[in-house]
């Protein structure tokens, strides 16, 4: 898997530098630093690196417990420790709260936490944020956090290209695992959407995209019930 998603950082399908969202390897659960350290390097050299944070387990990305801001600031200072830069933020499962943005602004992340959808597979309640554009973000304590949505899956990608007006969004974020390339299918499909989409719209790395023309509150964009919160 490694292998196939290195070949597709360099081959920027469609133009696209991908950002590399990784998870630090969590020694609790048998996890080697040492080769995951040297792959984050050779991603790096290809795009941006960004944080992604898996609060439970290696296969287990919501949380059960609180505790979500302290992680991700001891997964962050972790990052720096060893020498690496990311720029970019995103929780698993599409999980955040108030303490998990606030550690996301103090270590000085882009957040693509938030989605322009609801995600359809969590549960009544549960904890995410909703915007439509890039956007800086008011946070209780007064920090300001820059915000840019995830707006489109693989699947919402592929149905909305080949439509005549193509994707409706000023700014097309997409998302896809290193998972999806185990499949030859899915592989074919990330390069051929990339190329289809870059004759649509001009491709920009997520870091240019991270100076924002739109202010909200945090209240503003919060959804649902954080860890903890009583329902």
């Amino acid at each position: 898997m490694w292998e196939r998603y290195r070949s597709l950082l360099a081959l920027q399908p469609g133009g696209f530098a991908i950002a590399s969202l990784i998870r630090p390897p969590d020694s609790a659960f048998g996890e080697d630093e040492a080769p995951w350290l040297a792959r984050v390097h050779e991603a790096s050299a290809f795009g941006p690196l960004g944080h992604h944070t898996h609060w439970t387990a290696p296969d287990h990305a919501r949380p059960v417990a609180a505790g979500t801001g302290e992680r991700v600031r001891a997964e962050g200072e972790r990052l720096r420790s060893l020498g690496l830069r990311p720029l970019l933020f995103c929780g698993g499962g599409w999980y955040t709260d108030a303490s998990v943005a606030e550690a996301c602004a103090a270590l000085g992340y882009v957040d693509c936490t938030p989605r322009s959808e609801r995600p359809a597979y969590l549960d009544d309640g549960a904890a995410w944020a909703q915007l439509d554009a890039p956007a800086r973000v008011r946070l209780p304590s007064g920090a300001t956090l820059a915000a840019l949505p995830t707006t489109r899956s693989l699947g919402s990608l592929g149905r909305s290209v080949w439509t005549r007006s193509g994707p409706t969004e000023r700014v097309v974020h997409v998302y896809f695992h290193d998972t999806d390339l185990v499949d030859s299918r899915r592989r074919a499909l990330v390069r051929t959407l990339l190329a289809v989409l870059a004759r649509r719209r001009r491709p920009a790395s997520p870091v240019d995209l991270s100076d924002p023309d739109e202010d909200h509150t945090w209240d503003n964009i919060a959804r649902g019930r954080p860890i903890g919160t009583p329902a």
